[in-house]
């Protein structure tokens, strides 16, 4: 009912366009909104707290980055002008470039940068890692600001250019000095190229956005996430439908403009529709799919009954219940960093390539399971991870675990997945999961790796060998040597079953070809973008 009243409010809205003073093609073309239905609604605005994609995407808009990655996953100055590193390489000098300015008009400053650094790192991964690194950052003037390290921290650059949950965005001090990181800010307040017009937000439904008649682009052009971020259209809206079907048929019908992923199940329907344009996802840009287990609760605290689900489950049985074409799967991946990216390996995979539901039901036995209770959470309302789950269910059972499959939306499942009490009391013991190559590809902001021990990861893990291995990789600068690390790294993951991982595969974005210059990224960025005269 919400999206027919929606569809029916834009019908009058062109309506009544049409019947005032005509204007010019090129600016009707600009005052028509880019809608671009998401995955999941909008529910957590602050990137610091959030940890869905969802409010990455929204954070994109409105915030901006001191560093940001290009096309070709090499990191480049986007808010500052540049950094200077000392012969030692323990001294970091950073600049910010010219006419920086907060969308309430007042300049972004190097104390803007230093209080933000801090507060991000204060809950990232690899942001409490640098910090533990350093002893020293400060601003030496308006537009400088200066990190030193107390040890050798190789990744300095990549971390403040890290493109996905939980990214560095930038904030006034008077923020990002004032939140904790672990409290939503109260104001949303960036120097991004897009402004949030909070007053037309309904959470979960509808965000609305407008350009920033203040944003200094870069020169050079856009280039993934890097380069100039030249924004031509005046409003942008996120929308969310639940429904797979009415997804795909509001952009058929020109509805809306651009899906964040393209229902699979409607893949060869929209590969055959001249008006639309698919995405190319590889590598980096892939999904994998995983399963989060409960290390501090029965029955997944013992190690032994997590390795027998992990020779249980088949991943090429819970890819292939998307029918995806060849080409955008991987049959089985084993690399906790992803298949295809600059860190990948599969050491340690030998005895995960024929998963066996007969050998797992005799780990399980051997185990000493006691047919404890498995609350699985199952987010229904995800098209990615809902027909995953229900294979992953399946296995479960077959292999003889004692399944409470709860079947509930993604919102809801984020919330309990955070409590730590038992499943009596509505606690959870395995959540499924899609995380892309931009949270998994560094081993020190994976997921399934970088929070080891923290405390920090939902699911609490805790692998005391992989410690020191993590404490090398991060003083490591040389990409070879980082990489034998790595191999090192996986090992120990997969024998501690930290995460495991269910199947990588493609789900590509799909938009109607009006729209040009569409950054095909792996996510969603709406600059750069516009609307063709029809």
């Amino acid at each position: 009912m919400q999206l027919k009243n929606w569809l029916r409010r834009t019908v009058l809205a062109s309506a009544l366009l049409a019947a005032g003073i005509a204007l010019p093609v090129q600016a009707q073309q600009a005052e028509r909104p880019v809608r671009l239905v998401v995955n999941v609604g909008l529910q957590v605005l602050d990137p610091v707290v959030g940890t869905s994609f969802i409010t990455r995407n929204f954070a994109y808009m409105v915030f901006d980055t001191l560093v940001s990655m290009d096309s070709k996953g090499n990191f480049r100055p986007q808010m500052l002008e540049g950094w200077k590193i000392s012969d030692d390489g323990l001294t970091y000098t950073f600049t910010l470039r010219p006419g920086l300015e907060w969308h309430d008009g007042k300049p972004v400053t190097a104390e803007d940068c230093v209080a933000s650094i801090k507060r991000w790192g204060g809950r990232d991964s690899t942001g409490r890692r640098l910090m533990a690194a350093s002893k020293d950052l400060r601003a030496t003037s308006e537009n400088q600001f200066v990190l030193e390290l107390s040890r050798p921290f190789g990744g300095v650059i990549d971390a403040l250019g890290k493109p996905s949950v939980h990214v560095p965005f930038m904030m006034p001090a008077r923020i990002a000095g004032t939140t904790p990181p672990t409290e939503a800010v109260k104001e949303i307040v960036g120097s991004g190229p897009f402004l949030f017009i909070k007053e037309e937000w309904v959470p979960g439904e509808k965000t609305v956005f407008r350009r920033n008649p203040r944003y200094r682009p870069r020169e050079e052009p856009a280039d993934g996430l890097a380069g100039g971020k030249v924004v031509h259209v005046e409003r942008a809206e996120f929308i969310n439908i639940g429904d797979p079907a009415t997804r795909a048929a509001a952009l058929r019908n020109g509805e809306v403009d651009y899906l964040e992923y393209a229902p699979l199940d409607f893949l060869p329907v929209l590969q055959r529709d001249r008006n639309l344009t698919l995405a190319k996802p590889g590598g980096i840009a892939q999904i994998m799919g995983g399963l989060a287990l409960n290390h501090a609760q029965p029955p997944f605290n013992n190690l032994k009954v997590r390795q027998a689900l992990q020779t249980g489950l088949d991943q090429s049985e819970t890819v292939a219940v998307h029918g995806l074409p060849e080409g955008m799967f991987q049959p089985i991946c084993q690399s906790m960093t992803m298949c295809g990216t600059r860190y990948a390996t599969e050491a340690g995979s030998e005895a995960l390539r024929e998963p066996s539901l007969e050998r797992a039901r005799a780990m399980l036995k051997e185990s000493g399971y006691n047919n404890e209770r498995v609350v699985l959470l199952h987010p229904a309302d995800s098209a990615l991870i809902n027909p995953m789950a229900m294979v992953v269910a399946d296995r479960m059972k077959r292999m003889g675990l004692n399944v409470d499959q709860q079947t509930l939306d993604w919102a809801t499942a984020a919330q309990r997945w955070l409590s730590r009490e038992p499943v009596e009391k509505g606690g959870w013991s395995a959540v499924p999961v899609v995380y892309t190559g931009f949270d998994l590809s560094d081993p020190l902001s994976n997921l399934g790796i970088g929070y080891n021990c923290t405390g920090t990861a939902p699911w609490l893990y805790c692998d005391e060998a992989l410690t020191p291995l993590l404490q090398r990789f991060e003083a490591e600068a040389d990409l070879e040597k980082r990489r034998e690390i790595m191999a090192e790294i996986n090992r120990r993951a997969l024998a501690n079953v930290n995460f495991m991982l269910t199947g990588q595969f493609s789900s590509p974005a799909v938009w109607r070809k009006e729209l040009k210059g569409v950054i095909d990224f792996g996510f969603p960025v709406l600059w750069n973008i516009r609307r063709e005269a029809s």
